[in-house]
């Protein structure tokens, strides 16, 4: 085990503060060898749901991390409303900041999974959309106290940017995770943001530079400087992550896992990514911490159920 290995356990009583804003959806899950064509039908292997939602995910992997965790977002009063708050509030997630919108259906997400366990997701954001002023009040005062606050694309921007700005007023760090990438993100979040956290989709749709291999992930990081970027973390799948920002910069490989679903892989990494900034750890320990998480989150079917714990990842980190 390295030195920013083991660190990930010292002092592992206390707990970061963190605040997600951000989207909660149900995920409507179907396996399938492979995806049909255009007026195709094929027969799917599977179908379950899963409480999930870019926001959601990452709440609970931050919760599982250990951290203290406030949710702050809206679901609707159909079925799947109070199923999605109960999940959160089962992984000790506090969901006081979320709304029960009355006039919109809870966000979903159609999620198919083919032979190679690559997700195509189809998203219908419903009550997330609605975001407004009240989830800005409610995260402001959540942020008393909070070392970082995660936002996505999932909600209506002005809401989130807002956010970000009084985070950063209170010194809190941002952390931008640009998905889904279908959504822009505006230029002007990158005078706000601490830590921009793409994929290889993502990182070419900010950039215009085709992610493909290590040496395209350093340019594309050095274009999100250029933006206004401190930090850039780029996840490269089954490449690893490739992190850049003013400590320097460098690559962590994935590890050999056999995956069974890919979906939340990426909230994996930034609940844990997050925990281990709020309590301090410099930007590697928090890499290799995010890169375990996410690993430990493909073995496994789901999206929140799917989030490991502390243990675990401390586990796979002296593991190798």
């Amino acid at each position: 085990m390295t030195a920013n290995q083991s660190d990930m356990s010292v002092d592992a009583g206390k707990k970061a503060k963190i605040v997600v804003l951000g989207g909660i959806n149900m995920d409507l899950i179907g396996i399938t060898a492979r995806l049909a064509n255009p007026g195709e039908t094929v027969i799917g292997d599977n179908f379950y749901t899963a409480p999930g939602g870019k926001g959601g995910n990452q709440a609970v992997a931050a919760a599982r991390m250990g951290g203290r965790v406030s949710m702050i977002g809206r679901v609707g009063t159909d079925i799947f409303g109070p199923i999605l708050l109960e999940e959160l509030q089962g992984y000790g997630v506090d969901v006081t900041g979320v709304a029960i919108d009355t006039e919109h259906s809870s966000g979903i997400a159609v999620i198919l999974l083919n032979a190679e366990r690559q997700n195509h997701i189809v998203q219908i954001l419903g009550a997330n959309m609605q975001c407004n002023d009240e989830q800005f009040a409610a995260t402001r005062s959540a942020l008393e106290g909070a070392g970082v606050l995660m936002l996505q694309l999932e909600i209506p921007y002005a809401v989130s940017i807002a956010a970000a700005r009084e985070a950063k007023r209170l010194g809190v760090t941002v952390m931008w995770d640009p998905a889904p990438a279908s959504a822009g993100f505006p230029v002007e979040s990158f005078e706000v943001l601490d830590v921009v956290t793409p994929n290889q989709t993502e990182a070419e749709a900010l950039t215009g530079i085709a992610v493909t291999d290590l040496r395209s992930a350093q340019a594309a990081a050095d274009e999100l400087h250029r933006m206004g970027a401190p930090t850039a973390i780029l996840k490269l799948g089954e490449d690893g992550i490739y992190y850049s920002g003013p400590d320097g910069s460098g690559h962590v490989s994935s590890h050999d896992v056999e995956a069974v679903d890919t979906v939340a892989a990426g909230d994996a990494f930034g609940g844990a990514f997050a925990v281990a900034l709020g309590e301090g750890r410099g930007i590697e320990t928090a890499v290799r911490a995010g890169t375990a998480a996410g690993a430990l989150a493909v073995t496994r079917p789901g999206a929140q159920e799917a989030m490991p714990s502390r243990d675990e990842v401390l586990h796979m980190l002296s593991s190798g």
